[in-house]
């Protein structure tokens, strides 16, 4: 067995989110104050709990990085479907939530839209307001139901049947 047969376990694969989070919630609140690049954040808050593991590493690297460079498109599918709320008025972890979980929904077609979904909300639970859980389970049914139509839902593998 190499490091490439290694399936990290959900558990595992929620604090690599968590970190990433992180990440990019102060990514987020620093842009507006000439904040730290999401690199330099990355070394500081995700690589000293993951040093070692390659995989998980991998994975908060593809992570951020997709989330970073794709930014203006999720904020504009997050704005299309956050019916009846300003933007701006979106909680700042709920916002990144958001884009972490619509990034795993197109980009990662291995991870479940059921799993990346019950991910965001149990960290949201933990980090973000008691009513998180429902504004981002509706808004992502919304972008899972509006990827279909667009022929942009892309998952493949075991498990996967309930979002097809």
């Amino acid at each position: 067995m190499n490091d490439d047969d290694i399936q990290p376990t959900p558990a595992t694969r929620r604090l690599v989110r968590e970190r990433v989070m992180q990440t990019l919630y102060a990514h987020e609140l620093g842009r507006e104050h000439g904040g730290e690049p999401v690199e330099f954040l990355a070394m500081q808050i995700v690589q000293p709990e993951l040093k070692g593991d390659s995989v998980l590493m991998e994975f908060a690297q593809d992570l951020l990085r997709r989330v970073v460079n794709n930014l203006t498109e999720l904020d504009a599918i997050i704005r299309s479907l956050a019916e009846n709320w300003d933007f701006s008025r979106i909680a700042p972890i709920d916002k990144v939530l958001l884009r972490m979980a619509i990034t795993e929904i197109l980009y990662f077609p291995e991870i479940p839209a059921r799993v990346t979904i019950n991910e965001v909300i149990e960290i949201a639970k933990r980090y973000s307001t008691d009513k998180s859980g429902i504004f981002l389970n509706g808004v992502l049914d919304g972008v899972i139901a509006k990827l279909k139509k667009e022929g942009r839902f892309k998952k493949s593998g075991r498990g996967l049947l309930d979002h097809e």
